[in-house]
């Protein structure tokens, strides 16, 4: 891993690397760099040109309340920590892709805007990113009903040829992902965290090394869980793929629920959910907000890709049984 100037610049910038002392040395949300990517563009400079010459002097008419000359030059004198972590990354085999890039993936820039995260740190083949999928997401202390419909999930897809886009958790996410690796397919897991232990762990090694699986994150290798950094790759799971399932969610409550509502109200990809009997689930109120019903029986999972299907659309679902017919008669 040998990233560009500007791909460091923006590192310094935006990647935590480290507790900050306070609020005024945290890095850059996605929405604050864009501000700042976007001034410097429009003066026909760089992000490297921060880290030449006077910052006082480049920053020169540079006035936003939240993002400071203090902040930024507190951000950018980080070089010594940021040069010691890309050694240990590049090590592990973890590569970065910032925003401005070629090859950062052309559907989370096209969706999220300037919302799409400044840097991604990856390991795996790259190519993957692009190809989309489908998103499978749900609990992690999900029923061994929904562990099983998620993993013969991953493994329909792979048959079928789309990969998995998850979030690599334990649970649903994981058991979907090895579903369809297990299967000869692709995956790509998003990751909230630890992206240096997965990359080396040996459930998810040798995938790695096929060229199978991807792992992403956009935030530090290194950094452990954080609800905020959950909830906020929730949004990448869904702008990665072409269709999205819900297999088992809580209403009110976790990153399932509250990412599923996110993708209801920006309309990113159709999202489907899976028929429960459980009075508990958060599954039936996501399809009164909008998700739509799961069809029991697929003869294809291409139909997914369209938000009006539904099981009266007089398409032959008789061709290959994906899913158990018992859940016909699940809570509607």
């Amino acid at each position: 891993m040998h990233p560009n100037s500007q791909a460091q610049a923006t590192m310094l910038l935006t990647v935590s690397l480290g507790r900050p002392d306070n609020a005024g040395e945290r890095p850059l949300s996605a929405k604050e760099w864009s501000r700042l990517a976007a001034w410097l563009k429009e003066r026909e400079l760089e992000p490297s040109d921060l880290v030449k010459g006077d910052l006082k002097s480049t920053l020169s008419g540079w006035m936003d309340r939240s993002v400071p000359l203090s902040r930024l030059e507190h951000l950018l004198d980080r070089g010594g920590a940021l040069g010691l972590a890309l050694e240990r990354w590049r090590r592990a085999g973890i590569w970065v892709v910032a925003r401005s890039e070629p090859d950062y993936p052309d559907r989370l820039k096209r969706r999220l805007q300037l919302g799409s995260p400044p840097i991604l740190f990856g390991c795996g083949d790259k190519a993957l990113l692009g190809r989309g999928g489908i998103a499978v997401v749900g609990s992690r202390n999900a029923a061994r009903e929904d562990l099983e419909f998620a993993e013969n999930l991953g493994c329909a897809a792979a048959r079928q040829g789309f990969s998995i886009v998850s979030g690599g958790a334990r649970g649903v996410d994981e058991r979907a992902m090895l579903g369809a690796l297990g299967t000869d397919g692709a995956a790509i897991g998003v990751l909230a965290d630890s992206l240096l232990r997965a990359g080396t762990s040996e459930r998810f090694r040798k995938h790695l090394l096929a060229g199978d699986l991807v792992l992403v994150t956009p935030v530090n290798p290194e950094a452990g869980f954080n609800v905020g950094n959950a909830m906020s790759r929730n949004r990448c799971i869904y702008c990665l793929a072409e269709t999205a399932i819900v297999v088992s969610s809580t209403p009110d409550r976790g990153g399932t629920w509250n990412g599923a509502l996110e993708d209801l109200k920006a309309a990113w990809v159709p999202l489907w959910v899976k028929r429960t009997e459980d009075e508990s689930s958060g599954n039936p109120e996501l399809v009164r907000r909008g998700g739509r019903w799961l069809p029991d029986d697929l003869a294809s999972l291409m139909c997914l890709m369209d938000a009006s299907t539904d099981e009266s659309d007089g398409f032959d679902h008789s061709g290959l049984p994906l899913f158990e017919r018992r859940q016909r008669d699940a809570v509607r």
